[in-house]
């Protein structure tokens, strides 16, 4: 950008370094900065020069971030007075922090079942009356009371037929404990107690019967149509088919018919929802397993540090390099070097330059002496070498001091 000489100082002896060491970066030939009162001169640009340029341009247009470093802050004010648009800083820190959030998964919510369409015609409100008498069926039980209890089961039944149903109860109740240990009693009451729709005082007397006598179809009859009208369709169906095979009954065959509507829609909907939830495991371990996959991509990525030159020190550390590299389809370069090497100490700096200059491209350092298995494995016979990695493979190789060379195969390879 033009200055009058007037408004511009001079730089200092120690940022004249600075600013040519920026220029040679991006390739153009500088112009020497002067002090007051010098003029400016500018040379041309030869072929390498171009060549420089043109890298730099590539490596602008895959990170324009850049344009942001302050070496190159002379460049960016630049291309702004050419009115081209720089992008905005990136936010390390942000960028770094953003991974650890967690997204929000729609499948994290737990699924809220719907309310399966039931025929609840006949569920009553249940009864909390206090538990009926039961008599004790460990006692024992005379010919006497046995004809004592049949009377006032015949009386009992006589008083049902006429409607008179508290007064049917109270007369087993009597009964019972004439002959607590009649299975059939327990029956008889409990078939009057869902007559008059008290399904818990039933299920007692119904469970009852079944525990004298396990094979006790009204008490299964019984025992069904209460839970039906508890609404406990599934339990109800069991236990009136139970009854309907001990002794087949029309009425209960049909009360057992529509009963099963009931049970047909609770499995149906049951095996939707655990349908549901499977797909719904499935889909949540399939994007852990994938989070966790990726979270070993990150780590072993950042692991590559990329814009350094990573010392290896075994065989193993370089083949997961190499496998991670291979993973993320990185250019791989394995300098072989030695503390005794004089060459080795001149191309050390600017293979760590190149570092900088290519942050894509993996750069690996084997020292042979520290190393010897690796240098034996890749049969390194001198120092400096350079191999070239790509999906696992050796694709090329530089031996010796050759800067240029370097240079060329690494241009080469990482635009690939």
């Amino acid at each position: 950008r033009a200055q009058s000489k007037s408004s511009r100082c001079a730089p200092a002896d120690s940022h004249r370094t600075i600013y040519k060491g920026a220029l040679e970066f991006v390739g153009f030939q500088y112009f020497s900065l002067t002090t007051e009162g010098e003029e400016e001169r500018r040379t041309t640009m030869d072929v390498n020069q171009v060549a420089e340029l043109g890298k730099f341009v590539q490596q602008l247009k895959s990170n324009p971030s850049i344009l942001h470093d302050p070496k190159l802050n002379f460049f960016k004010e630049y291309l702004q007075s050419l009115e081209a648009q720089v992008p905005e800083k990136y936010n390390e820190d942000k960028a770094e922090t953003k991974p650890s959030s967690s997204p929000k998964h729609d499948d994290d919510d737990d699924i809220i079942e719907s309310d399966v369409e039931l025929d609840n015609s006949d569920v009553v409100e249940p009864d909390n009356d206090p538990p009926q008498p039961m008599g004790d069926p460990t006692v024992e039980v005379t010919d006497e009371n046995r004809d004592a209890a049949q009377s006032l089961k015949e009386e009992a039944l006589r008083e049902s037929c006429r409607g008179k149903f508290d007064e049917a109860i109270d007369l087993l109740t009597k009964a019972i404990m004439q002959n607590p240990t009649s299975a059939n009693l327990y029956a008889n009451r409990a078939h009057l107690f869902v007559a008059i729709q008290k399904p818990n005082a039933a299920i007692r007397d119904a469970e009852m019967a079944l525990q004298l006598n396990p094979d006790s179809a009204p008490g299964y009859k019984s025992r069904g149509i209460a839970r039906s009208f508890l609404g406990q369709y599934e339990d109800a169906a069991a236990d009136l088919r139970e009854g309907s095979k001990l002794d087949y009954d029309e009425d209960i065959e049909r009360k057992l018919k529509k009963v099963e509507v009931n049970v047909k829609r609770i499995e149906e909907h049951r095996r939707k929802y655990q349908r549901l939830r499977k797909e719904k495991e499935l889909q949540r371990a399939e994007r852990e397993r994938r989070e966790q996959q990726e979270a070993q991509e990150r780590e072993a990525l950042s692991a590559l540090k990329d814009g350094q030159v990573i010392s290896i020190h075994s065989t193993s550390e370089l083949e997961a390099k190499t496998k991670t590299a291979k993973t993320a389809s990185r250019l791989v370069i394995i300098y072989f070097t030695a503390a005794w090497c004089g060459p080795c100490r001149y191309m050390s700096p600017l293979y760590s330059n190149l570092a900088t200059q290519h942050p894509s491209v993996v750069f690996l350092k084997v020292d042979i002496d520290e190393a010897n298995d690796v240098a034996a494995s890749w049969k390194i016979s001198s120092v400096p070498t350079f191999c070239f990695i790509r999906d696992g493979k050796q694709v090329d190789k530089v031996v010796g001091a050759d800067k240029g060379s370097l240079e060329q195969k690494i241009a080469l390879h990482s635009s690939k």
